[in-house]
């Protein structure tokens, strides 16, 4: 009698086991399976969030890769429509110097910033540029809002300068898609 209690009480675990085992498994496929009811598709907090995600999609409007100047500097500068708003966007393979003191992001009406310069700082004048924002990092992806109240088709280039020194770090052509 008592081997049949013993064989009983080591079973009880496996029999648990493997049923919770059945249970998540089960679970598991119930998530792969569409959803069915008589909601109606477009009322569904999923069909919410996969419409928001589409309509937050940004758009490219212009890109260009970096020239070094002052500085080397290199990666991709592109211009985004995201919602209406434009955003200058730099990506993961941007890189520039740290020397620099006051390094900020501006977009520039050159499309040829650098020929229109001389070297070795490739100055730059007021009034052909507009500032965007200081530079948050040295490289890796960024993002920078573009004001509403900028006209785009003034500007051809996006160019990391140093304002203390006047020194053109490095520009990118702009191109429309």
């Amino acid at each position: 009698m008592r081997v049949k209690h013993w064989v009983l009480l080591s079973l009880a675990p496996l029999v648990f086991v493997g049923s919770v085992g059945m249970a998540a498994k089960k679970q598991s496929i119930e998530r792969l399976l569409p959803f069915t009811s008589n909601t109606p598709v477009h009322s569904t907090r999923a069909e919410s969030i996969a419409q928001m995600m589409n309509s937050t999609k940004p758009t490219v409007v212009s890109s260009g890769s970096f020239t070094s100047g002052e500085h080397p500097t290199q990666g991709t500068a592109r211009v985004v429509n995201q919602n209406g708003k434009l955003f200058l966007e730099l990506d993961q393979k941007f890189k520039t110097s740290n020397l620099g003191p006051d390094l900020v992001v501006i977009l520039h009406r050159s499309s040829n910033v650098l020929g229109s310069t001389k070297p070795p700082a490739y100055p730059l004048k007021a009034g052909d540029y507009t500032l965007l924002a200081p530079l948050r990092k040295f490289s890796g992806t960024q993002r920078y809002a573009i004001p509403a109240t900028i006209n785009l088709a003034e500007y051809k280039s996006a160019v990391i300068w140093c304002r203390k020194f006047n020194a053109t770090f490095g520009a990118a052509r702009l191109v429309g898609q």
